[in-house]
């Protein structure tokens, strides 16, 4: 009997996950197009010095290009290093990890539209403040 439940449990994961394979393959090929698209300069001239817009401003550019921790950590750098601010590159890295525009339909597919909407919202502010915090405590404007 419990062998039973354990084969319908593997067929239905195995279905779902067959189910999310090509929205997967589409969100990797969008953010690959994105990236590379996009010139380093851009971004240099897009922020202002201003802590509440460069907040902003990265986390919104942080929610579309997303990305994982360990090339997010370069991109920072390469931030910093153009002159970008802390604020910025903070909120940027934190949404560029929590935060996913483009793969919320695979999100929304696997775990609910209504959750994957909530959790995309609380991240998108939460790194505001955690950009905010992070100036603040090493008190670099």
């Amino acid at each position: 009997m419990n062998l039973e439940k354990i084969k319908n449990s593997n067929k239905r994961a195995i279905s779902a996950i067959v189910n999310i394979l090509p929205i997967t393959f589409g969100i990797l090929l969008l953010i690959s197009i994105i990236t590379n698209i996009t010139p380093g300069s851009f971004y240099k001239n897009l922020f202002t010095g201003n802590l509440l817009s460069d907040s902003l401003i990265g986390d919104i550019l942080g929610s579309v290009f997303i990305g994982n921790p360990i090339t997010g950590y370069i991109a920072g750098n390469e931030l910093l290093k153009s002159g970008v601010s802390l604020v910025a590159v903070t909120a940027f890295l934190v949404a560029w990890v929590t935060v996913g525009v483009i793969q919320s339909p695979a999100e929304a597919k696997a775990l609910g539209n209504k959750f994957a909407i909530f959790r995309n919202i609380c991240a998108f502010f939460m790194a505001i403040i955690a950009a905010l915090i992070t100036v603040f405590i090493v008190e670099i404007y």
